[in-house]
C-alpha cells in the first residue's frame, strides 16, 4: 500500500514537471531572438549589459566575459555565454562591443551588438549628467539539427524538420540615462524593429519584439576612511507583445583599499509583478577587483516548483580593466573613493 503511494505520487510529481517544461519551451518560443536574457550580468560591474549610455564612463577600456547555465541538473536547459567590451572616444562618447551565444534545448542563437553613447553635462557644480545612447543589433537564430538524428528509441526522423529554419534579424535599441551625484537612472527601448520570420513555420511567435528596461539607484559611501560604499538598485522590464513584466530588487556594497582595488558582495531578488511575494529567482553575489583583474559569481536559485529539479543557476564573470586615461570631462571620469 505504501509503495503504490509512492509511486502515485512520483507520477504526480513527474506529471507537473512535465507541464512546467511544457510551459516552459512556450515561453521560449516566444522569447527567441530577442537580445540575451538579462540575469545578474549587470551587477558584475558592468551596466553596459543593460544600456548603450554606459559606453565609455570610466577611465578604463573595460572587459567582460560571462558564463551562464541555467537550472542545474534539468537536460537541455538554456546556457550562454557572452562578452562586453566599451571604451572612452575624444571626452564625451563612447563605443560599446557585445557578442553572445545562447543555446536553449533544441535552438540556438548568436548575436552581436555595436553601441554608440555620448555624454552631457547639465550642471558642472551639481555633477548632473544627461547621456544618450544607440545599438544595431544583429541575431542568427537556428535548430539544432543534430539533435534530431535516428535512434533505436526513435527510429524516424520528424517529417517536420527539414533543415535547420535559419533566420538572421536586424534590430535597433536606444536609450537615455541621467546622473545626479550617486543617483543615476537608465531608459531603454530594445528591438524597436519588428522581427522577420515565416509565419507559416513559427506561428505561436510574435513578430513584435520591443521591450521596455529602467534601471535606476544610488550609490551612496560609508563612514569617512571606511573604504565602504553601498548600493541599492531596482531593474524593471516589460514586453509591448504580451505586457508581461518583472522587477529586480538588488543591494550591493563595495570595500576599497587604497589602490582602488576592491570586494563586493550584493543580493538579487527577482519577481512579476503581478506576483510580488513570489520570487521568480533570488540569489547571493559576490566578486572583486585586484589591479586590472576583475571576478564575479553569482548565485541564483529558483523558487518555483522546478526548484525540486535543479540546483540552481550560476553567473561566472571575468574581466580586464584597461587604463585609458582620465577624461578631460567629468560626464565621463571614474569616480574617486
Amino acid at each position: 500500500m505504501e509503495n503504490s503511494r509512492n509511486n502515485c505520487k512520483k507520477m504526480m510529481n513527474m506529471r507537473k514537471l512535465i507541464i512546467y517544461l511544457f510551459i516552459l519551451a512556450v515561453a521560449n518560443s516566444y522569447s527567441q531572438e530577442l537580445n540575451l536574457p538579462v540575469f545578474t550580468q549587470y551587477l558584475a560591474d558592468n551596466n553596459f549589459v543593460v544600456s548603450p549610455t554606459y559606453a565609455g564612463i570610466g577611465d578604463n577600456l573595460k572587459i567582460r566575459a560571462n558564463g551562464l547555465t541555467q537550472w542545474v541538473g534539468i537536460k537541455g536547459a538554456p546556457d550562454n555565454q557572452s562578452l562586453y567590451g566599451d571604451f572612452r572616444i575624444a571626452d564625451r562618447s563612447g563605443i560599446g562591443l557585445s557578442f553572445y551565444n545562447d543555446k536553449n534545448g533544441n535552438t540556438i542563437q548568436t548575436g552581436a551588438k555595436i553601441s554608440f553613447a555620448h555624454h552631457l553635462i547639465l550642471d558642472y557644480y551639481s555633477k548632473q549628467y544627461l547621456s544618450f545612447g544607440i545599438s544595431y543589433n544583429i541575431n542568427t537564430f537556428r535548430i539544432d539539427i543534430n539533435n534530431f538524428n535516428t535512434t533505436t528509441e526513435s527510429p524516424t526522423l520528424d517529417p517536420f524538420v527539414t533543415d535547420d529554419r535559419r533566420t538572421t534579424n536586424h534590430n535597433f535599441d536606444a536609450g537615455v540615462l541621467y546622473r545626479l551625484k550617486g543617483f543615476f537612472m537608465s531608459f531603454n527601448v530594445n528591438n524597436m524593429l519588428d522581427k522577420n520570420f515565416d509565419s507559416s513555420l513559427r506561428r505561436l511567435e510574435p513578430n513584435l519584439l520591443l521591450n521596455y528596461q529602467v534601471y535606476s539607484g544610488y550609490t551612496f559611501k560609508g563612514p569617512k576612511n571606511s573604504g565602504l560604499e553601498f548600493e541599492p538598485s531596482i531593474f524593471y522590464q516589460m514586453f509591448s507583445s504580451d505586457k508581461r513584466s518583472s522587477t529586480d530588487l538588488n543591494f550591493k556594497f563595495r570595500k576599497y583599499n587604497r589602490n582602488e582595488d576592491y570586494y563586493w558582495a550584493g543580493i538579487s531578488y527577482r519577481f512579476l509583478n503581478d506576483q510580488l511575494l513570489k520570487p521568480l529567482n533570488i540569489g547571493p553575489m559576490v566578486g572583486f577587483q585586484k589591479s586590472i583583474f576583475y571576478f564575479g559569481y553569482a548565485y541564483q536559485i529558483t523558487t518555483n516548483d522546478l526548484s525540486a529539479y535543479n540546483s540552481g543557476t550560476h553567473v561566472v564573470t571575468i574581466g580586464l580593466n584597461f587604463l585609458q586615461g582620465i577624461s578631460n570631462c567629468p560626464c565621463t571620469q571614474s569616480p574617486i573613493h
